[in-house]
């Protein structure tokens, strides 16, 4: 635990802060309310993108997918990805990834899964795949002869090179067989008035967020090769959603762009 920084804002702990959760620092509650003075719609977007999880990984249980790679993870809230899945077919097998040592930490203690089923845990980066493809834990719990869902659920936003993500996501499908599954939720600006676009540039060049949007098209390069699951790239509140039109937030208030595609 040495190498934690509570100094430092780190997303999974703002995402937290968002979410209503108990499990962040200063730093995180400071980070979280300036990037929601000037996006005032950042908890909306939290709260939606976290639902976007809960319907796709229930859309892939209900589908046959018995094997999530949930890389980005974040700290455990209810209704984690192996609750989902495991209330589906209770021998689901859930392998969770972050690198922030207080999210493998709570992940261990708080996200005990079914009998019938499996849960694992790995300390990596998502810019260095390898780790997590060679380390004991992936194949002890993900037969990468068997299908799975690889779950990038606002995660890549924080990769801002787009071939380096892009990249990233490819080695790691790679190593998955037909019939797997990407499902990706990204930042976007493409609803936003100009002058929330400006405002999020000037943050990004200061350092004061870390998350870069991309448009449809460079978000849609990660699916590059896959069949998307309709209704494909759509704010993440439209994707099969479970409430009215009428119900929902706007695109511009959600600003996530979400998609599910399969690997033929």
């Amino acid at each position: 635990m040495d190498r934690i920084d509570t100094s430092v804002a780190h997303p999974a702990r703002r995402y937290n802060y968002w979410l209503g959760g108990k499990d962040h620092f200063a730093a995180d509650r400071e980070s979280g309310d300036l990037l929601a003075k000037a996006f005032p719609t950042a908890r909306i977007a939290a709260r939606e993108n976290r639902d976007f999880l809960r319907r796709s990984v229930k859309f892939l249980a209900e589908s046959g997918v018995r094997q999530f790679l949930d890389v980005g993870t974040g700290l455990p809230v209810p209704d984690n990805t192996h609750e989902i899945a495991q209330r589906v077919a209770p021998e689901s097998r859930v392998l969770y990834v972050d690198n922030d040592p207080i999210v493998m930490t709570h992940s261990r203690a708080l996200t005990v899964g079914t009998p019938e089923g499996r849960t694992g845990y790995v300390e990596a980066d998502l810019r260095s795949p390898d780790e997590i493809l060679t380390h004991p834990e992936f194949r002890a719990v993900i037969d990468p002869a068997q299908p799975a869902a690889l779950l990038l659920v606002a995660v890549l936003h924080f990769i801002h090179d787009d071939d380096q993500a892009a990249t990233v996501v490819r080695h790691l499908l790679d190593a998955m067989p037909a019939g797997s599954y990407l499902v990706a939720s990204n930042l976007t600006l493409d609803f936003a008035p100009p002058e929330q676009v400006a405002k999020h540039e000037e943050l990004l060049a200061s350092g004061r967020t870390d998350a870069r949007a991309r448009n449809a098209a460079e978000f849609g390069r990660f699916f590059d090769g896959l069949e998307l699951v309709d209704p494909g790239i759509v704010a993440v509140s439209d994707w099969r959603p479970s409430r009215a039109e009428s119900e929902r937030p706007t695109a511009s208030d959600v600003a996530i762009y979400g998609a599910v595609g399969r690997l033929t």
